[in-house]
């Protein structure tokens, strides 16, 4: 079986793939077509891309200044897993044909070490420190389509979505917070079209099970975490086990982790369900089904976890507590169970978005504004982006687009008059 992960199959041609992949490549983006030899991995990003309206010709912002990377990456869990990438990966990092980066979730490059002429080559579009290489930003590459998709991938020459890029060939692997599932990154190595066999991408994945093992090598016993911002089915993980829950079990996990000290069967049925359409039986079998994935995690009488399990909103909030801003929005990985429907989920949902909305509001950050604002969340946040244009300074670029962005915002909700960023116009 072919492993749709790699680049190519053995025997291939890079120069008739890279000829037939740059042709789909252009068909897609005059028509929004796609069909083989573009491997399906590669098809999806290119249709994430296009969605998020990432630029074939661009280059990747820089959100991260030199005072702000120090800080960032100094406070980040992969800095204590950098020696494991130096030891593994340094090595053709520093051939003079090699790069090795190391990425935060949101695709914001935090280290890119190797030769200084590959550096120096890498700088024309923008493979530097600080810049956001996430699928939005930077189109389809190895280390934005890795935390995409969360699985180790390569992506080969053209197929890069952004033409600047597909002189490159790259390889990177998500990295996870083994207790907790949570993703903390990626790591890549990139390079030339030679990076296109089953080496490198076996490379980058042992490397981050290195340095996932790595982190988590510490007296700290293993404990219960729940994931579940930003998906539609949460990701249990305990003692190191990962189990992904059914929508309706999510629902029900996370409601239970939320209310420690229980919760009869009839506040559970209108959590879930509503006053309305309550029903007993059906709870009743849901919650069987989910006793037998999660054993004695899950006790009756009330309804209730054995354990405390602490969840990826509880994180957040936490951290929102603190007054440790920027943590809360790398925690934040997008609104609760995002399609669920259930009166109890909405409720939770919508009071973690309000918080971290005030708490970035009252902040007044242009970088912590400007990184809810370019997530699928925060992108049509009216309120946002206008906070954003009143914290830019006068006549910068970034002032003039993120403007432009709250003009369009007022056109589509409707509002009249304009807004220049010193007063704000009333609703029509």
């Amino acid at each position: 079986m072919v492993n749709p992960w790699l680049a190519m199959e053995a025997g291939a041609d890079p120069g008739e793939r890279i000829r037939t992949v740059r042709r789909a490549h252009e068909a897609f983006l005059a028509d929004g077509t796609v069909a083989p030899p573009v491997r399906q991995v590669v098809a999806d990003s290119w249709r994430r891309s296009a969605r998020a309206c990432a630029a074939p010709d661009g280059v990747a912002p820089v959100e991260l200044d030199e005072a702000a990377l120090r800080s960032y990456r100094e406070a980040h869990p992969l800095a204590r897993a950098m020696p494991v990438f130096r030891e593994l990966l340094g090595g053709i990092a520093q051939d003079g044909a090699h790069l090795l980066a190391v990425c935060d979730p949101q695709g914001r490059l935090l280290w890119v070490e190797g030769h200084r002429g590959v550096l120096r080559r890498a700088e024309r579009m923008n493979f530097v420190v600080g810049a956001r290489w996430d699928e939005r930003h930077a189109g389809t590459n190895a280390p934005g389509t890795a935390l995409a998709a969360d699985h180790a991938v390569q992506i080969f020459a053209t197929e890069h979505y952004n033409r600047r890029v597909q002189p490159w060939t790259c390889a990177a692997a998500p990295l996870h917070d083994l207790r907790t599932g949570r993703l903390l990154g990626a790591v890549d190595i990139t390079g030339g079209d030679h990076l296109a066999t089953p080496h490198s991408l076996a490379l980058v994945q042992a490397t981050a099970r290195a340095a996932e093992a790595h982190l988590a090598a510490s007296p700290r016993e293993f404990g219960t975490y729940l994931t579940a911002l930003g998906r539609d089915e949460a990701l249990l993980v305990r003692d190191g086990e990962r189990l992904r829950l059914g929508r309706r079990h999510s629902e029900i996990m996370v409601l239970l982790a939320h209310h420690p000290g229980g919760l009869t069967g009839e506040q559970l049925a209108v959590l879930l369900y509503g006053e309305r359409e309550m029903r007993p039986v059906t709870l009743r079998a849901e919650l069987f089904r989910l006793r037998q994935l999660v054993g004695p995690l899950l006790h009756s009488r009330p309804y209730r976890l054995s354990t405390p399990v602490e969840t990826d909103l509880c994180t957040v909030e936490r951290e929102l507590t603190a007054r440790h801003l920027t943590a809360a929005l790398d925690a934040y990985r997008g609104p609760l169970l995002p399609s669920s429907e259930a009166p109890g989920i909405r409720r939770l949902r919508t009071a973690s978005e309000d918080r971290m909305r005030r708490a970035l509001l009252t902040a007044g950050d242009p970088d912590q504004l400007r990184a809810w604002a370019h997530t699928p969340w925060g992108e049509h946040d009216l309120e946002v982006r206008e906070a954003l244009v009143e914290a830019l300074p006068e006549r910068s670029t970034a002032r003039t687009a993120s403007l432009a962005a709250a003009g369009r915002l007022r056109v589509e909700y409707g509002l009249t008059g304009g807004f220049t960023g010193r007063t704000r116009a009333t609703a029509g």
